[in-house]
């Protein structure tokens, strides 16, 4: 039997072993490389969109609200009194966050059980305002440098002349709607397309432009949940009415600005 030739069996050498585990080593940190850069653009635009789309949600809901403002029925014999202004904006007194805002409308309830047909009448008020996060800062274990917007619905009470909360889902004295709020500010136009200042009420200088409210301008800013930017970055957060309001401030935090006008349909006429 012929014997085999060793020198003509070939094989890896174990420098050629080492070649390829450097190669493939250099190639899969690159591929890491690759994907963490890709996975974090990810989620800052995701981050980014979130933030800017809560707001939105928030703006949405009080939009709707201020379109209500100082709808009545036809029939509506309910005795109107200074509880009862359509729009009231109660501006902070701080440099920063946030304003407050209640709105007025009418509503009815229909009783088609009795005959004729009964209507009973009533008025609803909804405020937004804001206070001071509860939240805790897990890197400073201080509570977070934002705000919480709180709503509430109530019903106006004959009985009492005061606003309730009936039992019930419909109403309700405080809910919080949102968290990691930066300001929230509310600015009365007026027919003219000016903004009124101060605010009207129902005792000063602007007191006769309580229904002449036209529409309301609002900007909310929220700031991110989590730090956003690799170093901090100096940002300016302006108000659209007041500029002893704005403010600047240096941190890692995204921070986002939505500005509406919300049309008061039912005011602006008288």
């Amino acid at each position: 039997m012929q014997k085999k030739n060793s020198k003509n069996i070939r094989g890896i050498t174990l420098i050629e072993i080492l070649i390829g585990i450097v190669v493939s080593s250099i190639m899969m940190a690159a591929m890491y490389t690759t994907y963490s850069a890709v996975n974090s653009t990810y989620s800052q635009v995701t981050d980014r969109a979130k933030i800017s789309q809560g707001g939105r949600d928030i703006l949405g809901m009080i939009v709707r609200d201020v379109r209500m403002a100082g709808f009545k029925y036809f029939n509506d014999n309910i005795k109107t009194n200074n509880e009862h202004i359509p729009i009231l904006i109660t501006k902070t007194s701080k440099t920063k966050c946030c304003d407050k805002i209640d709105i007025v409308y009418g509503d009815v309830a229909i009783d088609s059980s009795t005959s004729p047909v009964t209507y009973n009448y009533s008025r609803i008020k909804v405020t937004y305002w804001a206070e001071a996060s509860t939240l805790i800062d897990k890197a400073s274990g201080k509570s977070i440098d934002a705000y919480a917007i709180f709503k509430s619905k109530k019903k106006w009470s004959a009985s009492s002349s005061d606003w309730d909360v009936p039992s019930g889902d419909i109403f309700y004295k405080k809910e919080k709607i949102k968290d990691y709020v930066v300001d929230m500010e509310f600015v009365p136009i007026s027919e003219n397309g000016l903004a009124i200042s101060p605010p009207p009420t129902a005792t000063n200088v602007n007191k006769n432009m309580i229904y002449k409210i036209k529409m309301v301008d609002i900007i909310l800013t929220t700031r991110s949940t989590k730090p956003y930017f690799r170093t901090k970055i100096a940002q300016t957060i302006y108000a659209i009415a007041d500029n002893n309001r704005n403010f600047s401030i240096s941190d890692k935090y995204l921070r986002d600005s939505v500005v509406v006008s919300a049309h008061a349909r039912n005011l602006g006429k008288q």
